[in-house]
């Protein structure tokens, strides 16, 4: 049998190297113990994590794995979580426990960056079998085929890697997936060398690295073969490309613009300092990368940005915003801001706050600073309460709607190119424009999924979440 071009099964034969183990897994796919079983997926957090989540399912429904239906008992649950903040936790902890009493004798397997940080815990979960940290995250298949295929009248021991920054750090797992709508999510990077004061991520992901060029190229070609066009670069730091391979980022996405088939590539998050002259101006040239950034703020202090260390000032930022501007005026520029950080003052918020406000952005999405064992930030002074970072969530949500609502009436009555997805509710369908503008059509055409079409924007929607748009 010819093994199929999985980036799980790649990392599993890079892994183990021979040709019995890489017979053992191709024997899975004839006589397999997951034949006819039922699955549910539940993942929480980022797009990588569900980059991942997709993957694994794939690769077991290509074993005989199904999914279970909505109400059906499953026989198998796969969790992968966040550990992003306190409320990520414990909302982990609440889908592990719902799960195993909605399906009482399944095969629970746990792993993302809750499992890898807090391994015991999750462990002491009654009904769980498996925790997988970070390098046992690529072995999942390969360790749920082999606890399915033995009785199991006491629970498997769980299997955990210690949450020691840069464990894993030699081992990349790729993952190439399509969700629910018809974009792609191509994970070129893993794992973070940069530390920051508030963040647990290079502890839950260690060290950062990546496939080759080469080797994610032939996934994209893949992906166009699958019929795909629109494919969102994701990583944990994908600016960062590169430490594995002696390639550079610049080199990828160059590369990553020749695959015949896929019209749209955007860049799911990149920080300011690693976002290039030569990569912006490369994507304003390029044939399918599209004028949508995400790029990470923080703060619009520079004092906090120092206490959060972060390599970057708002000087830098700011001439960053202003040459995609330059380069691309219709681009659209999403920005993550923490608002709360321990050592953020009424004045450092107030200089923020200003900065924000005057910055060329098109959204900004807010995140309230939370505290996490073993971070740095907890050695920094000045604590600010519940109330307060409430309060200044709110008030960056309200320069985010600004931004956002000025954005989207610049191009009321233009034209512009929509990959049309899966509509949900009946006669209507939509997606989104080139520049990441949310557009909703009242018209059925099914049979124009997942095609660019030309559509004109007329205005808002009744809830101004979207425009309206009409076929042209």
């Amino acid at each position: 049998m010819i093994l199929p071009d999985s980036g799980l099964f790649s990392c599993m034969f890079e892994k183990f190297g021979s040709s019995r183990d890489l017979c053992y897994l191709c024997n899975m796919n004839q006589d397999s113990p997951l034949k006819g079983k039922k699955a549910v997926y539940f993942t929480l957090g980022c797009k990588l994590n569900f980059a991942e989540t997709s993957s694994v399912a794939q690769r077991l429904e290509e074993l005989g794995a199904v999914r279970a239906r909505k109400d059906e008992q499953a026989d198998i649950c796969f969790v992968n979580t966040c550990s992003v903040t306190e409320v990520a936790d414990h909302k982990c902890r609440q889908a592990i426990h719902r799960l195993v009493r909605q399906h009482p004798g399944a095969f629970v397997v746990v792993t993302g960056c809750y499992a890898q940080l807090r391994p015991m815990d999750i462990a002491a979960i009654e009904g769980v079998d498996l925790v997988l940290g970070a390098d046992q995250k690529g072995r999942a298949v390969e360790l749920i085929v082999d606890g399915l295929s033995h009785s199991r009248p006491t629970p498997i021991r769980p299997i955990h890697s210690p949450s020691l920054p840069g464990r894993g750090e030699s081992l990349f797992v790729p993952s190439c997936s399509c969700g629910d709508r018809t974009r792609y999510f191509l994970k070129v990077q893993d794992g973070c060398d940069y530390y920051c004061t508030y963040c647990t991520i290079p502890f839950a992901r260690g060290r950062s690295r990546n496939g080759s060029v080469a080797s994610l190229v032939a996934q994209a070609e893949d992906v166009a073969r699958q019929g795909g066009k629109e494919i969102v670069i994701t990583g944990v730091n994908i600016g960062d490309f590169g430490k594995t391979t002696g390639e550079t980022f610049l080199d990828l996405i160059r590369a990553l613009d020749r695959v015949e088939g896929i019209e749209r590539y955007r860049i799911s998050s990149i920080e300011p300092n690693l976002l290039t002259d030569e990569v912006l101006e490369f994507c304003a040239g390029s044939r399918a990368f599209m004028p949508h950034f995400h790029v990470p703020l923080q703060s619009g202090s520079d004092e906090v940005l120092r206490l959060m260390h972060r390599r970057y000032d708002t000087a830098l930022f700011a001439q960053k915003m202003q040459r995609i501007r330059q380069l691309m005026p219709d681009a659209f520029i999403g920005v993550d801001v923490i608002v709360g950080m321990r050592g953020e003052t009424d004045e450092y918020f107030a200089e923020a706050r200003e900065f924000m406000d005057r910055m060329p952005v098109s959204q900004y999405h807010v995140f309230s600073y939370s505290e996490r064992p073993g971070t740095k930030a907890l050695n920094i002074p000045h604590r600010v309460s519940p109330e307060l970072k409430h309060e200044r969530s709110q008030q960056v949500l309200d320069i985010s709607r600004t931004h956002t609502h000025a954005f989207y009436n610049k191009y009321i009555g233009t034209v512009r190119p929509v990959l049309l997805e899966h509509g949900k509710r009946k006669g209507v369908t939509g997606g989104f424009t080139d520049n990441y503008i949310r557009v909703t059509c009242n018209a059925a055409v099914h049979d124009r999924d997942n095609q660019i079409v030309n559509v004109r924007l007329t205005g808002w929607n009744a809830d101004e979440t979207a425009l309206m748009g009409e076929f042209v």
